[in-house]
């Protein structure tokens, strides 16, 4: 089979990420359909006169990024099930098809250029029975009934700032509460003044984004990372530096030499992988940051989940340089659909940071941060992760004694803490991405980095050997039922492999 594709030396692209981009693009617009194979790399690399390691290295972002996936002995084709995004954008481009006729040759959208939406929300919510996406919550553990009569105090005896503007830094009760929490919590020093209110990690992202696009235009992240971080900050116009992560945490010795970078990283539980910055690594980080006149992000999206010995102090517990922005949010440990986070900024940013969410959006809605105060300063908060903690251990417990008998030897990590953890396959057990496909037929949804809202390098190793499994969500009798199917997927290809 052949494709009409198009690249050019003269492009600043590379040859791979013109392919990719091209590739997607016909995925995109229906012109490849689901099912619809691709050419092999030999082929298209004789085609396009490119070496046969482009179009690998190629398809291989492309299958991270669940685009294409492969049949043993039969060849690769277009994914059944595309991520949401995807076809969010395809249905966007085909509605304003006539409107917005592409003329460019990069494959490319016209107006959306190359900004590249994360991926929230499973792909298959609602098409499997037992899914292990990574960071959802159970929502049968929301405090409802107490969540409702602090709503309907706070509107009955308080109403009446619902009609007026608030602080576009975010409301103090509220501010106070969370500089109350994290100091004991997590080693964080923080004053009211010195945080800002905003909707969900995505916004503060954003925020600092913008605050830190005079200052530098290098964003450096962990190899695999948070998606949405990546690609807001390309969006942006920030130049990404992955930097490669072991069992140990990011690998500082491999952080840029140059001055003004802006390192984005996940040391208490890192995404995807769940493993935890040994405390040497911590100080050279910072040491690093110091020497190099650089700011680090600090996101501790699920930082209130410890199981196994006390959390380590947070790395802006150890900054007394005012290098690191800290930054929180309650959709793990609350609820994700309250849109609230916030960041801890050193003093030379807060200012900057409060103008533009002033800008940006002028402040959170007020009753959502009066709930959230008062549930914090009444105790609630606390009580409501004493008791899901409770709850998302057994379902920890009951995972990882499933997957030691189902993968034998393999290396589990991110166990101590957080909602989520990492399997890294021993040898003998084939590729990842066989075993996802093959638990997805059979209504389970495991995850490779890739295809699990992470970012993902195409040469990075964990691309075929690290599944992800999110448990919070799912209950313990789904979990059993999860892992037995799982085991059967594992011997179904273990038998393909003996007779393939």
């Amino acid at each position: 089979m052949q494709v009409v594709l198009a690249i050019s030396s003269s492009d600043p692209r590379t040859l791979q990420r013109q392919l990719f981009e091209q590739i997607r693009r016909l995925i995109l617009d229906n012109k490849l359909r689901s099912g619809d194979p691709v050419p092999a790399s030999r082929a298209l690399s004789e085609q396009l006169g490119v070496s046969r390691n482009t179009v690998v290295l190629a398809y291989e972002q492309l299958r991270s990024e669940g685009y294409i996936e492969s049949r043993p002995n039969v060849g690769t084709f277009v994914s059944a099930t595309l991520p949401e995004t995807a076809m969010a954008i395809a249905t966007a481009a085909a509605d304003d098809g006539d409107a917005l006729a592409n003329d460019n040759n990069d494959g490319l959208h016209p107006v959306t250029g190359g900004i590249r939406a994360q991926t929230v929300i499973s792909p298959n919510r609602g098409r499997l029975e037992h899914d292990f996406w990574i960071g959802r919550v159970d929502a049968a553990t929301f405090p409802a009934n107490e969540w409702r009569r602090i709503l309907d105090a706070k509107v009955r005896y308080g109403g009446a700032r619902l009609a007026e503007y608030q602080d576009p830094q975010g409301l103090r009760e509220l501010r106070q509460g969370i500089a109350e929490h994290i100091g004991p919590a997590r080693g964080v020093s923080a004053r009211a003044d010195d945080i800002v209110i905003v909707n969900g990690s995505q916004d503060g992202l954003d925020l600092v984004a913008r605050a830190l696009a005079g200052f530098s235009r290098t964003f450096v992240h962990e190899d695999p990372c948070y998606q949405g971080s990546r690609f807001l900050f390309e969006s942006c116009g920030f130049t990404p530096h992955p930097v490669p992560v072991d069992h140990d945490g990011i690998d500082v010795s491999r952080l840029p030499a140059g001055r003004r970078n802006i390192l984005y990283v996940t040391p208490s539980h890192q995404y995807p992988l769940g493993v935890t910055l040994s405390p040497e690594r911590r100080l050279n980080l910072l040491d690093w940051a110091e020497r190099t006149d650089s700011y680090v992000i600090e996101d501790d999206y699920d930082g209130d989940f410890r199981y196994e010995g006390a959390p380590l102090t947070a790395l802006r517990g150890l900054d007394g340089r005012g290098r690191v922005l800290y930054l929180g949010t309650f959709s793990k440990s609350l609820a994700a659909g309250l849109r609230l986070g916030f960041i801890v900024a050193p003093p030379t940013l807060s200012g900057a940071l409060r103008e533009w969410k002033s800008l940006t959006s002028n402040g959170n809605a007020w009753l959502e941060q009066a709930a959230m105060a008062e549930f914090m300063t009444s105790g609630g908060f606390l009580r409501h992760l004493r008791r899901i903690r409770a709850i998302y251990k057994r379902r920890r417990d009951l995972l990882v004694e499933a997957l030691t008998g189902i993968f034998p030897g393999a290396e589990i990590r991110g166990m101590r803490g957080g909602m989520h953890l990492s399997l890294r396959l021993p040898a003998g057990f084939g590729d990842a991405r066989e075993i996802e496909r093959r638990s997805a037929a059979r209504g389970v949804g495991i995850y490779v980095p890739g295809s699990g809202g992470a970012f993902i390098t195409a040469d990075n190793p964990r691309v075929r050997d690290t599944l992800l499994f999110g448990y919070a969500a799912l209950s313990e009798k789904s979990i059993a039922s999860a892992m037995r199917r799982l085991a059967d997927a594992v011997a179904e290809c273990d038998r393909n492999r003996a007779f393939g």
